[in-house]
């Protein structure tokens, strides 16, 4: 079971079932953990947002719970993908501080480009519900071969973005990928197409959970691995609205 999303990868199941208990995962329980997960991330993001402060010229300015929740949220997932059997605990926290950092961000990006984060967020929970539909009806199959592009084409990614935020240090970044022109505008799509097709690797992960008689704190783990790949769909298509409206 390759996943691109490091929250779900191989394995992960077959170590957790050798030590089951009576109650095991299933897609239900997986499907309701993960709808309260996004609960507690839309308030969340609702509080951010109702203190985000204006800046000049009508922008923005950061607010402290975006820094609180992108760094609480990275050392909150650590935690998750290293110690599974907490997730119960660890997953709520991450999705109501990954609320607080998306909140912030969003209200950013609606200074700016007013309607934006209406249009991300039904984009982002549109191609949740398309993809879903595409692997139920067996019209997307997650294949060894799918999996390994998917992986491959996310690993590629997140090493250019690492390579990015390291140079942003000196002052430096990668030309043309940060910028609101065509080649831009296409590196954006080619990232939003990377991170929905991860929704795919996810549906599977998490069918092949429940088959496998997974414990139930599983069903808490899997729902944090969907909620990471919803958070940075979100965020790319975001970053991808903005360059087409910023031409």
């Amino acid at each position: 079971m390759r996943t691109a999303n490091p929250a779900l990868k191989e394995g992960v199941f077959t170590d957790s079932v050798r030590g089951r208990s009576a109650e095991v995962m299933t897609i239900n329980g997986t499907v309701n953990r993960t709808g309260f997960l996004i609960l507690l991330l839309v308030v969340a993001a609702w509080f951010s947002w109702t203190r985000s402060a204006p800046g000049p010229g009508g922008t923005i300015a950061p607010n402290p719970y975006i820094f609180i929740g992108a760094l609480g949220g990275f050392i909150i997932a650590l935690i998750t993908v290293f110690k599974k059997t907490i997730a119960p605990i660890t997953a709520p926290i991450y999705a109501v501080l990954e609320g607080l950092f998306l909140g912030g961000l969003s209200a950013m990006f609606e200074a700016r480009f007013g309607g934006i984060t209406a249009q991300a967020t039904f984009a982002t929970f549109g191609t949740l519900a398309g993809l879903l539909l595409a692997y139920r009806t067996g019209l997307i199959k997650a294949t060894e071969n799918f999996k390994l592009g998917v992986f491959a084409a996310t690993a590629g990614i997140a090493i250019l973005y690492l390579v990015s935020f390291v140079l942003s240090f000196f002052g430096k970044s990668i030309p043309y990928i940060h910028e609101s022109t065509w080649f831009g505008i296409g590196f954006s799509v080619f990232v939003v197409i990377i991170a929905a097709l991860n929704l795919v690797l996810d549906f599977d992960f998490i069918e092949n959970g429940a088959a496998m008689g997974a414990p139930k704190y599983m069903e808490w783990y899997a729902a944090f691995g969907l909620l990471v790949t919803l958070v940075w769909l979100y965020i790319e298509i975001l970053r991808l609205l903005s360059k087409m409206r910023s031409r």
